[in-house]
């Protein structure tokens, strides 16, 4: 797993490096490198962490 994506927890806000288009997420879960994802354009995503580095958001000003 990416280490950035080891830190993930529940409530913190995320983007997708790849799918901007998704806007800032927040994880549900991060079981064994599976970080579920509820994202406002797409709903809940499980990515797998050793191939997608998550990028957290600390201010979505």
């Amino acid at each position: 797993m990416n280490e950035l994506n080891a830190i993930l927890e529940p409530g913190m806000l995320v983007r997708h490096p790849e799918r901007p288009e998704w806007g800032v997420g927040q994880v549900q879960s991060n079981i064994a490198g599976r970080i579920t994802v509820s994202f406002p354009e797409v709903g809940k995503v499980v990515i797998e962490g050793a191939h997608v580095a998550l990028v957290p958001v600390f201010d979505d000003g």
